[in-house]
């Protein structure tokens, strides 16, 4: 199992920067923020036909550049860093994902090319975020396709083309395609703690579908710990931003004739944060690692997600708090990259409840190990 980065990984982490670095810049975070639509569309076309990045992880075959989950996940950690607002995390990750494990090879063939070359915007549409054993809960289908329910919280839905939407139906959960625009069909935009993340709340009034796959109890728990995998980089991306924009804050904000970051407890405070913030990297790094590999521990993803959601919290907090009154500001950007991290902590999974899944994946491998019936 790979356990370092290659020369070829960290060019590609060199690229992304580099677009990031001139196309997403904080100033261009808040006025897309400020948007109803939560984009540029022409950032979005050239990150995809230039750059490639839409179909990162996308074999080739279906029109994707055929990397993999580690070199997704670099893409990710930079997103994150840079705060990229744009469909990428919900159209190529969440409903290349799911279209990649459930739908037939017909319909990945006819889909997945268009969200590759970002001609058209994907998102995936469950009707719980928070844990995958209670997805189909609300959103139900006929044997004749039709689709009706609510789904709370769908990232993007109001800008995407087509809706990747994951129903129960008597046989199992299916995978169903729906356009936008459909009849029955509400999009309604939600105020969110994230304006970068844009949510809607979607509604089907028996909307006519088509069944592109199914989703076995396997095949979601592997969407689910690939989209968290790719999630858990984006935040580590950020608490690496914080870390080292709150570091050269403390070196240049000066009191009592001397820069704060020479004050013993603040010291103390960035060593702990540096600390934290390198465990959950190798975590998170490990987990792609074990994705990649389709070998390690069956929990590392969730692991990941847990780890990441602490750390990023925590070093958000120290952002704001380390740079006293002004952290509290709106012109000081900090409070971007907080509301990031606070909405992301929860999103896919709170860490409470992937600590519990990991402790039930230990608990049945150990089962089985000694023989017993899990």
């Amino acid at each position: 199992m790979q356990t370092m980065y290659t020369e070829e990984q960290e060019q590609l982490r060199e690229v992304v920067s580099r677009f990031l670095q001139a196309k997403s810049t904080a100033v261009d975070v808040r006025r897309l923020m400020a948007s109803s639509e939560g984009y540029d569309l022409a950032v979005w076309q050239q990150l995809c036909g230039e750059v490639g990045l839409a179909g990162t992880h996308i074999p080739e075959e279906y029109g994707g550049v055929g990397l993999g989950p580690v070199e997704l996940g670099i893409v990710a950690e930079e997103m994150g860093r840079h705060l990229y607002c744009g469909p990428f995390f919900a159209s190529s990750v969440m409903a290349g994902y799911a279209l990649l494990n459930g739908a037939t090879e017909a319909y990945k063939s006819v889909i997945l090319p268009d969200i590759a070359s970002g001609a058209k915007i994907a998102t995936l549409v469950l009707d719980n975020l928070n844990n995958p054993g209670e997805v189909g809960s609300a959103l139900k289908a006929t044997k004749e396709h039709v689709v009706s329910g609510i789904a709370s919280i769908v990232v993007d839905a109001h800008i995407a083309d087509l809706l990747i939407v994951a129903a129960s139906t008597p046989d199992g959960l299916g995978l169903y395609l729906v356009n936008a625009g459909s009849q029955g069909l509400s999009i309604t935009p939600q105020e969110a703690l994230d304006p970068t993340r844009k949510l809607s709340r979607v509604s089907f009034a028996e909307v006519r579908a088509e069944r592109i796959g199914w989703l076995t109890e396997e095949l979601l728990n592997r969407t689910w710990d690939q989209i968290c995998s790719v999630l858990a980089h984006e935040m580590i991306g950020g608490a690496q931003h914080l870390f080292e924009s709150t570091l050269e804050y403390t070196k240049v904000r000066v009191q009592f004739g001397r820069p704060i970051g020479s004050f013993q407890a603040l010291k103390h405070r960035c060593a702990d944060l540096l600390m934290e913030l390198e465990f959950a990297k190798a975590a998170i790094h490990h987990a792609a690692f074990c994705l990649a590999a389709s070998d390690g521990e069956p929990y590392a993803a969730s692991m990941a997600k847990a780890m990441a959601s602490d750390t990023y919290m925590e070093t958000a907090r120290a952002g704001v708090q380390l740079r006293g009154g002004i952290g509290f500001t709106w012109e000081e950007d900090t409070h971007l990259w907080y509301k990031r991290a606070k909405s992301s902590e929860v999103f896919m999974g709170s860490a409470h409840m992937h600590r519990e899944r990991m402790m039930t994946m230990i608990e049945t491998a150990s089962s089985y190990d000694n023989g017993e019936q899990p």
